[in-house]
């Protein structure tokens, strides 16, 4: 019994049982090896798409290649036109492609639509950047000339997407990269390959109809070894990757080799740190959702919650009293606020996770564990766990994907930056307090060292409108809003002589 409308969802965005994992925007490849796409919410197969192998992948390269010698003589607003009809596309499809991305990946229904709502924002940023790919000018130094830098289309752009985001983070890239008159390949996580299918029958649709050259936009359906040749390959100047530190490490030494580009979106440790002056209230709803909200596996997911001593023990009981209200099951059901883990690899990395705690000597406030009974069969279910912890603990060290919070006590407000700070991670941080002061050390340079530092709201939950991304083992890239576009763009610096004899730089003489 299909009860949350899975089939009709999948119908309307041409999703079969069986398809090519490998298209250009109008040809698809159907080669022999496969990729089966299992739902974690009921542990059925819902379809299986045939991956890339490398002499499909060098097709797809070479007619990415080709459609950008021609996509970027299209006049920005032009190409901007082509990504608000996209959006439009997107308000159209909204509903059962968040069906989808719940059902293939696991969150919840109302995160979907969270996700979806993301792509139609970037359209519509990205819309705006059409006609603001601006350049700067300069006053020269020597008469009648004139300065200025300007921004052109770079090429072919390589994008490497996760589980968790698995159409939000493509539409990040794409639509800004499209704008600026580059082509994309798209080569999505092995465990979400539907997604991507289904986000490509919408791409085609729009670009058909606006006869814009295939291969524009690009899918590769395919495991590592697809992200190695996308890594390597001199036609792709810019490869972005979103995943673990471990791939990152492996993408960006390949493309630097190479001189290429790499934008990283790599792992996070983020932590909230509550003060004295918190609204506790809505810090603990800040923590909660931070900490559950798609079972633990956001990159900006809280994973550490460094609490004053003075309001430690009213925070612990608070977080036991909301954990006791959380609804665990299947994500397309309202009711539920936590959905499963991807797949049993993961609720097999979350019980050695919760081992290692016991094992360093945390002491659980919350115990956790797998689910089994009706409607978890799936085997993906598992419980939030609430640890109290020392922040040098190896396990909180590391990065567990899964619905796992520490609690860390601290004294001085310096002393829970330095905690804060005191991971390899540096993408999202918050702290909660109606200090004025605290607020502005927290911000300082002498606060958090994240790419992201919030103030009175949690960890997770990003505007497009900002610059997405994070230091240190995060990666260093920055993907989204504000001036992202420009690593999707080659600058050239411009000079211009208007008189008729040739000054020369610095006052040098050079005559003859």
């Amino acid at each position: 019994m299909d009860t949350f409308g899975i089939q009709d969802a999948l119908t309307a965005l041409g999703v079969q049982k069986s398809m090519p994992g490998v298209s250009t925007g109008i040809k698809t490849y159907k080669t022999t090896k496969e990729i089966k796409s299992t739902s974690p919410v009921d542990g059925k197969l819902i379809g299986v798409v045939y991956s890339a192998d490398e002499k499909t992948f060098q097709a797809v390269v070479e007619q990415a290649h080709k459609a950008f010698l021609e996509w970027r003589q299209w006049p920005a607003p032009k190409r901007g036109e082509i990504v608000r009809q996209l959006g439009e596309a997107l308000r159209y499809y909204k509903e059962p492609l968040a069906k989808l991305v719940s059902y293939e990946m696991g969150k919840s229904y109302q995160e979907g639509l969270g996700e979806v709502q993301e792509m139609i924002d970037i359209c519509d940023f990205a819309v705006g950047l059409s006609r603001q790919l601006h350049g700067f000018t300069m006053h020269s130094e020597r008469p009648n000339h004139r300065m200025y830098e300007q921004y052109h289309p770079l090429g072919v752009v390589g994008i490497i997407s996760a589980f968790n985001f698995p159409v939000a983070v493509w539409s990040w890239n794409a639509m800004i990269a499209w704008v600026c008159g580059d082509t994309c390949i798209w080569k999505p996580s092995e465990k979400t390959p539907l997604c991507s299918i289904a986000c490509q029958h919408i791409v085609k649709e729009v670009f058909s109809r606006n006869n814009v050259p295939e291969g524009v936009s690009c899918v590769v359906n395919g495991d590592a070894a697809i992200g190695q040749l996308m890594a390597a390959n001199e036609l792709i100047p810019l490869v972005s990757a979103t995943g673990s530190v471990r791939m990152g490490k492996a993408v960006g030494k390949t493309v630097s080799e190479r001189l290429g580009r790499a934008l990283l979106e790599l792992g996070g440790n983020n932590a909230i740190i509550i003060t004295p002056h918190a609204n506790l209230d809505m810090a603990i709803r800040a923590a909660l959702f931070g900490a559950v909200g798609t079972a633990g596996q956001r990159c900006t997911t809280t994973r550490r919650l460094i609490v004053h001593e003075k309001v430690y023990a009213t925070v612990k009981e608070k977080l036991k009293k909301a954990y006791t209200q959380l609804h665990i099951g299947n994500p397309l059901d309202p009711k539920n606020h936590v959905g499963p883990l991807i797949d049993k690899q993961a609720v097999a990395q979350y019980l050695a996770a919760l081992k290692r705690v016991s094992k360093e000597g945390g002491k659980f406030v919350v115990e956790g564990g797998v689910l089994t009974g009706k409607g978890y069969e799936s085997g993906c279910y598992v419980k939030p766990a609430i640890a109290e912890v020392k922040n040098h603990f190896a396990i909180v060290q590391q990065e567990t994907f899964a619905p796992i919070l520490y609690l860390i006590k601290y004294k001085t407000l310096e002393e829970a930056i330095d905690y804060q700070n005191g991971v390899k991670q540096g993408l999202s941080s918050a702290i909660m307090t109606s200090n004025l002061q605290e607020m502005e050390t927290f911000l300082s340079h002498a606060g958090s060292d994240c790419g992201i530092a919030n103030v009175n709201i949690g960890t997770s939950g990003a505007e497009i409108g900002g610059a997405f991304g994070g230091e240190k083992e995060t990666g260093g890239g920055r993907e989204s809003g504000s001036d992202a576009l420009k690593v999707y763009m080659r600058r050239q610096t411009n000079t211009i002589n208007y008189g008729n004899t040739l000054p020369l730089a610095q006052g040098i003489k050079f005559d003859v």
